[in-house]
């Protein structure tokens, strides 16, 4: 890539970052059952107000995923959740349609004035909530060499991330190079460049993060193998390593292996 070519990709990449307003919904639920237990199952939608959404996304979460949530966030924000209700645990008629509808409300609305106080909005806790379970099992297929079902669970979970980090947009750097890392393995070497020339443009002002150098090593790894310019990603890559000052660096799949581990 050259120096005009990454100004303009990142000037793009701004351009595509204006903040948006999450809605929630809770449209329909499903009764599960395991060797332990019943349950229901709530399908959370994540809506992006203001405009259409063309990335439907939803998650699935059971009453004692939004309890370990509501917990987790009561320790560090006490004073600011003062004023929300968390629906209570019911012994009996937990899987009647009154009670189930009821529920669906209640969580919609508890995730909504969740996402109006922007410290909680931002907090690890409220993302991990949505994102947390999927990345776990995308992390652990990566490990296994499973770069196919690996794949199709990080790019599913990618655009809920990126709703959900929009204050931050770094934070989707580690996805987008564990993306990187299952496409190249699977030698699907255009989609690899792509993914992390975004990944790239959204650490421009981030040069000390843990997976710069790692990722630039692998672009001009892959700019060598589609024939592409990448002198200028070689001259990045030597004036970070001399401010780094290290000589041992984690190659982009060795860093994307830690992460999530359980």
């Amino acid at each position: 890539m050259t120096t005009k070519e990454h100004q303009e990709y990142w000037r793009k990449v701004n351009c595509q970052l204006k903040p948006v307003k999450l809605l929630f919904d809770i449209p329909s639920s499903r009764i599960a059952e395991d060797c332990f237990s019943k349950y229901v199952m709530y399908q959370v939608f994540i809506i992006k107000s203001g405009s259409f959404d063309c990335n439907k996304v939803f998650i699935e979460r059971r009453y004692s995923d939004f309890e370990r949530l509501h917990r987790s966030l009561w320790r560090d924000f006490k004073e600011e959740m003062e004023e929300i209700t968390f629906p209570k645990k019911r012994l009996t008629g937990n899987f009647t349609e009154e009670m189930i509808n009821e529920r669906k409300l209640a969580f919609r609305d508890y995730l909504g004035s969740l996402y109006s106080i922007k410290c909680i909005q931002r907090s690890k806790q409220f993302i991990d909530f949505f994102t947390r379970a999927q990345l776990v099992e995308a992390y652990g297929c990566l490990r296994g060499g499973q770069y196919t079902k690996a794949l199709e669970i990080l790019l599913k979970t990618l655009p809920l991330q990126e709703k959900l980090t929009q204050h931050s947009a770094s934070l989707i750097v580690p996805s987008l190079c564990a993306i990187l890392v299952c496409h190249k393995d699977l030698e699907n070497f255009l989609d690899a460049h792509e993914v992390g020339e975004k990944a790239l443009a959204l650490l421009q002002k981030h040069s000390r993060h843990k997976y710069y150098i790692p990722l630039l090593e692998a672009m001009i790894a892959l700019a060598y193998v589609l024939g592409k310019d990448f002198v200028f990603l070689q001259e990045k890559l030597e004036e970070s390593k001399v401010k780094k000052d290290q000589s041992k660096v984690l190659t982009l799949k060795e860093l994307a292996v830690k992460e999530y581990v359980r």
